[in-house]
């Protein structure tokens, strides 16, 4: 665990803020969340979601674009270094 940083809140319109120092890391522009437990602030990033791309709906817009063909399904042999061993 770090040692503490200080630091003094101040007025920003109608509300207060914190200044948080760069040595902590936090980007300007990150998402928080903020918190009371018990009488202490947690102040931590908001936790991102990555989204899936759905592609499905430019199939057959871009020339040159082809299904995937199902190879040979067939389990292989792994020599013990994890290398493919040759078939007969």
């Amino acid at each position: 665990m770090s040692a503490p940083i200080k630091s003094r809140t101040f007025k920003s319109g109608n509300s207060v803020a914190l200044r948080l120092p760069k040595a902590l890391g936090v980007e300007a522009g990150a998402e928080m969340v903020i918190r009371e437990e018990r009488g202490r602030y947690i102040v931590e990033p908001v936790k991102t979601v990555r989204k899936k791309i759905d592609l499905s709906g430019i199939y057959g817009s871009i020339p040159g674009l082809k299904p995937i063909e199902r190879l040979d399904m067939e389990p292989r042999e792994l020599d013990r270094d994890g290398k493919l061993l040759k078939r007969d």
